[in-house]
């Protein structure tokens, strides 16, 4: 068993940042892109420990990431819920392991954190109760790592060939992140004399003469390294729902565009792109299906290159990002509300092409209309409203492209 951590002691350092190791370029899980901003539960994986970190408090949360990615990066991280300007920092990484986590030591020397958490991005599930067992613990040591007892039997082995056993007694399995005071730290891997690379932040600190203390970690911690990996801990649901919403004003002057299909009518929808509303509110469901933001995030209304755009590039981005998750489509629903013009006699026109769009067979599309009686904005005929259900189920691995918004 895992000793217990020591109880915390007056005068503790209540201060801590975090650093989140991301700059590796390993592409072992079969990707184009390094693991790190490969989607897993319909985020990249990097988000998932950033946004844990932030929620349990930790300031400033430094990433150290790959420069050539540096673009890829920032839109993996873009839009944390729990960041306020500052809270974020990327920093460039080096060629080791080690460079990075000092780089991104370094970085932290004008916030002079009393304590820093050190984790490498591979391992996503990372929960509250690991962080807080580290904290505590370093409040009356200067160091401190995550581990689990070894429960297999464990083979000395040469030339692929058994020697003899070796005893499990006293043997665990270290995770991240691992947790420091940040002035020791710092100085041990300034001073880290190493033939090699070393292996992780507790070896470092050893070699400087400092105690490691060990607290239970947690077998969700594991580490992804291979494809397999992806699959093996991805808990987000074989099949998943998404629901959108959208309305826009009828003006003169404007083309209508509706499911991709330009209808005759004397007025059309406002809107920084073409306004087509039916699909933007299939793109939110589409986005919503996998936890990837709303159309919003990855097409801004404030960005001048979407002015005029057809809302066809936006439906084929929502696309190309739920297979990029390891999803495939289902099927579509979605429903126009207006009084007019009528939309009977353009559904057919409007399921394929949302097919073609979506890359799907047109019976998994459906188109519908309904009208709101006279009632509220679309029966007084000053706009047409739209909503959209989708449902994607899992395809198998994602294909580790980048989570990038279209250019």
């Amino acid at each position: 068993m895992v000793a217990s951590p020591p109880l915390s002691i007056p005068g503790q350092i209540a201060s801590a940042a975090a650093i989140v190791v991301a700059a590796g370029k390993g592409l072992r899980t079969g990707g184009v892109v390094p693991k790190q901003f490969v989607i897993w539960n319909g985020k990249p994986l990097v988000r998932h420990s950033v946004e844990a970190l932030l929620e349990a408090g930790l300031r400033p949360v430094v990433v150290a990431i790959p420069e050539d990615w540096r673009g890829v990066a920032e839109q993996s991280l873009s839009g944390l819920a729990s960041a306020e300007p500052g809270d974020l920092l990327l920093v460039a990484g080096g060629e080791t392991r080690q460079d990075s986590v000092l780089a991104a030591l370094e970085a932290l020397v004008e916030r002079t954190p009393g304590k820093v958490l050190i984790h490498d991005a591979a391992r996503p599930a990372l929960a509250r109760p690991v962080i807080d067992r580290l904290l505590s613990a370093i409040d009356s040591g200067v160091a401190a790592i995550p581990v689990l007892p070894v429960v297999d039997s464990v083979v000395r082995a040469e030339a692929g060939a058994m020697q003899h056993p070796v005893a499990r007694e006293g043997l665990y399995r270290v995770q991240t992140p691992q947790a420091f005071r940040y002035a020791e730290i710092l100085a041990a891997h300034r001073a880290w004399q190493g033939e090699r690379n070393a292996g992780d932040d507790a070896q470092v600190a050893t070699a400087a003469g400092h105690e490691v203390l060990l607290v239970e970690g947690d077998e969700a911690l594991r580490k992804v390294t291979f494809a397999a990996d992806l699959e093996e801990q991805d808990v987000g649901g074989q099949v998943r729902t998404g629901m959108g919403f959208d309305v826009h004003r009828l003006v003169e002057g404007e083309e209508l565009w509706l499911c991709g299909v330009q209808i005759p009518h004397d007025k059309g929808l406002a809107g920084h792109s073409d306004a087509d509303v039916a699909i933007h509110a299939l793109v939110d469901a589409m986005l919503g299906a996998i936890a990837a933001g709303d159309i919003g995030d990855h097409f801004p209304p404030s960005d001048p290159q979407w002015k005029g755009a057809s809302s066809d590039r936006f439906l084929a981005h929502a696309a190309k990002l739920t297979r990029d998750a390891g999803y495939e489509i289902g099927n579509v629903d979605v429903t126009v509300i207006c009084e007019e013009p009528k939309i009977g006699p353009h559904k057919p026109a409007m399921r394929e092409a949302l097919a073609r769009i979506l890359g799907i067979d047109t019976g998994a599309v459906s188109v519908k209309a309904t009208t709101t009686e006279r009632l509220g904005t679309t029966g007084r005929g000053e706009g047409i409203a739209a909503q959209a259900v989708v449902t994607v189920s899992r395809s198998g691995k994602p294909s580790g492209q980048e989570f990038r918004h279209v250019r």
